[in-house]
């Protein structure tokens, strides 16, 4: 059975917003594609332009860059991110938005990131819009 993720209002390019399902995250990185991009496939050692919004599972958000108004870029799959960003990320397409569901232990762990409103243990959810590659 297929784990209960929240549901993605908002076109790509636009602020998403998240609505959460009733009961527990899975504890396995679920990706799912919004929307299909026809650009080039995202390979680990690039830099990866995106746009996203990340918010805690059933709780709130604690980044985001289109309200910034700027995507912003970083090396992909090659440790530089959140595991659940190199392991989400790299295989898909520029232009495509996607729904990340990312476990505490691909994510930061019993640390957390307290300053940004993470809790140790928390589950991430990122809607990232893939705006280019180089």
């Amino acid at each position: 059975m297929a784990a209960a993720l929240p549901e993605v209002s908002g076109a790509p390019g636009t602020k998403p917003t998240l609505t959460f399902p009733e009961g527990a995250p899975s504890d396995e990185l679920e990706v799912v594609v919004l929307s299909r991009g026809d650009g080039a496939i995202v390979e680990a050692g690039q830099d990866i332009e995106v746009h996203y919004l990340g918010q805690s599972w059933q709780g709130g958000v604690f980044d985001n860059s289109f309200d910034r108004g700027s995507s912003i870029s970083f090396p992909i799959g090659v440790g530089a991110v959140i595991a659940g960003w190199d392991e989400g990320l790299v295989g898909q397409q520029v232009g495509s938005r996607v729904l990340l569901s990312i476990p505490s232990h691909l994510g930061y762990g019993d640390r957390g990131v307290p300053q940004a409103g993470i809790k140790g243990g928390d589950t991430l959810v990122f809607v990232v819009d893939i705006v280019g590659v180089s």
